[in-house]
């Protein structure tokens, strides 16, 4: 059994689990399995086959873990022969063979990039037009959703919901960053601790409503979902496990998400120039 750690820009995929009909991680993994002749064409999946997560759509990765049964000549480099470019395995182990990507995991860790400008000129809103939000009063809802709690409140899921979760938040010039890290997560909750984080930040929420969501009583309605472009995979720890990065395979990743990165910041400046022309138009009239 080898292990990989795959990195991908989720936002062109519809998930990372593998759909009929639409562009998936997962999708694309197996016919660059299939490419290389490791998984034959009747083949479901490769055997032994697991991965750490099943991201949802538009969620981005940097340590997403496959693990199956493929000849010693499979590295990441050869694997991302096949690979298109928004998805780069860059390291791997060889490991045991009852080894599992989806259980074995002893701490899975999330960063979200949540868009949080201090000074928004007159109008008191971000680009998007969404109320700014206070770092303090995030950093409030933060210290109160940390610990162990029942999250019940916060995913779709009625078991697993008991957490002991770690969460910290930092500002980065126009950016909070949220980490949280926990042994695993249900389904959603990630991205609703954001939408809770935005909520009591911005002041349209307060603290009382976070103590409403930790309680034994259901709140109906529950926390929307924050946006799944903004939410990255970034650790996946594994006990007694060393990846070994494959150095040309790095390199390939850091060029295409470097022109990933450059288009879009293009596509910022454009966008920003369009609706500071509109604004500006719109004050002469």
């Amino acid at each position: 059994m080898r292990a990989f750690r795959l990195a991908y820009d989720g936002r062109p995929f519809y998930g990372f689990q593998r759909q009929p009909s639409v562009p998936t991680v997962e999708g694309a993994l197996f016919d660059a399995l299939r490419e290389l002749s490791i998984l034959p064409p009747e083949a479901d999946k490769p055997t032994g086959y697991a991965a750490a997560g099943r991201t949802d759509a538009g969620v981005s990765a940097v340590a997403q873990t496959v693990a199956f049964e493929c000849p010693a000549w499979l590295s990441p480099r050869a694997l991302n022969s096949e690979l298109p470019a928004t998805i780069r395995a860059w390291a791997s182990a060889d490991v045991a063979d009852d080894f599992h990507a989806t259980h074995d995991p002893v701490r899975r860790e999330y960063v979200y990039h949540l868009y949080a400008p201090q000074e928004v000129g007159d109008t008191g809103r971000t680009l998007d037009g969404r109320s700014t939000i206070d770092d303090d009063r995030a950093a409030e809802a933060v210290d109160a959703l940390n610990g162990h709690h029942d999250f019940h409140n916060l995913t779709p899921d009625d078991t697993g919901t008991d957490r002991d979760l770690t969460a910290t938040l930092d500002r980065d010039g126009d950016v909070l960053v949220v980490t949280i890290a926990a042994g695993g997560f249900p389904r959603h909750f990630v991205r609703r601790f954001i939408a809770v984080v935005q909520a009591v930040g911005s002041g349209s929420k307060s603290l009382a409503w976070i103590e409403q969501l930790l309680g034994d009583d259901p709140v109906d309605p529950r926390p929307q979902t924050a946006s799944p472009e903004p939410l990255v995979l970034s650790a996946v720890e594994y006990p007694g496990i060393d990846f070994e990065c494959d150095p040309h395979a790095t390199a390939s990743g850091v060029a295409a998400f470097g022109e990933r990165a450059l288009d879009a910041f293009v596509g910022h400046r454009v966008s920003t120039t369009l609706a500071d022309h509109l604004d500006d138009a719109e004050d002469k009239l």
